[in-house]
């Protein structure tokens, strides 16, 4: 699991096997701690904050490639 971090910090993405291109990776992890902070900056949903920032920036990515 991923421990939160202030979002100005510098993340490592991996660049090589990634499931994810680097821009939507970062998207998800801003949009994860976006949601931490939202909740007040609970410790222990890392996991639930990125697995919804992960579906919503793929639903955001899908309807524009729909909409292309």
């Amino acid at each position: 699991m991923f421990k939160h971090i202030s979002s100005s910090a510098s993340i490592p993405i991996p660049t090589e096997k990634s499931e994810f291109p680097i821009e939507l990776n970062e998207l998800i992890r801003r949009r994860a701690y976006e949601l931490y902070e939202l909740r007040g900056k609970e410790d222990g949903h890392d996991l639930e904050d990125w697995k919804q920032a992960e579906s919503e920036m793929l639903a955001r990515s899908a309807s524009k490639i729909e909409a292309a």
